[in-house]
């Protein structure tokens, strides 16, 4: 490694990480461009052709524009007018982060209502609590 001295090798690892840098924003900016619901087909073509053709130009003025809301649409989850319903729904919907209290409220609401019957409900009250 004579010809290859450590500062050489300091900048080929800062170009490599740059470079794959680089690549996650774009993926990122271009995953953003087709998860925005305001933006029209039209305007979503717009983008994707800005920051394909003129990436540089394109992520700097995509990143000025819509930056800031790129957060709230990657966080944001798929709701019941999506079109998988609620499968796919809040963690709530999936029965994750529910107190036990909530579920047997609820399993007392579906008992009162007649949907389980009372060797149901004894049941699912004992696996809750």
């Amino acid at each position: 490694m004579t010809g290859y001295p450590l500062f050489d090798i300091f900048l080929t690892t800062l170009y490599v990480f740059g470079w794959l840098l680089w690549l996650v924003l774009l993926f990122w900016i271009i995953m953003d461009i087709f998860r925005s619901r305001d933006l029209s087909g039209l305007a979503k073509a717009g983008w994707l052709l800005l920051v394909i053709v003129l990436p540089l130009l394109g992520v700097l003025v995509y990143l000025i524009a819509r930056g800031s809301a790129m957060h709230e649409r990657s966080t944001r989850p798929l709701t019941a007018d999506s079109p998988y319903g609620d499968y796919y729904g809040s963690p709530q919907s999936a029965g994750v982060n529910r107190s036990p209290s909530d579920e047997l409220s609820k399993l007392a609401s579906l008992h009162q209502r007649g949907v389980i019957n009372d060797e149901e409900y004894e049941r699912v009250k004992m696996r809750v609590m």
